[in-house]
């Protein structure tokens, strides 16, 4: 089974064909076609590539599921002997997707 490392809003994800996971909102449709353009490693069954810094001809699709928002952080500032306290909230936007296509 083909693997590749691709590279999406700043992070590296290890992906395969059919995995699901949640990346950075990017700004598609739900059921769009999605092609990544930062692919560094691709393992098949004829071997390894590893660019530098991207394999050229290298090729990962996916699919846009849902657009959706992540769980909610807290954050909390407190400063003693000043009375300052702040309390806020934080929901990322984030897209849920599936990979189609390694190659």
């Amino acid at each position: 089974m083909a693997e590749a490392v691709i590279k999406t809003g700043g992070k590296q994800y290890l992906v395969k064909k059919g995995d699901v996971f949640n990346i950075e909102k990017i700004d598609k449709k739900e059921g769009a076609e999605l092609n990544f353009k930062d692919i560094f490693l691709v393992s098949d069954s004829k071997g390894i590539k590893v660019g530098k810094p991207r394999v050229t001809g290298a090729k990962v699709t996916g699919k846009v599921l849902k657009q959706e928002k992540a769980k909610k952080i807290t954050i909390i500032k407190y400063k003693r002997k000043t009375r300052y306290r702040k309390k806020q909230g934080h929901r990322q936007l984030q897209t849920k997707v599936k990979i189609t296509a390694v190659g």
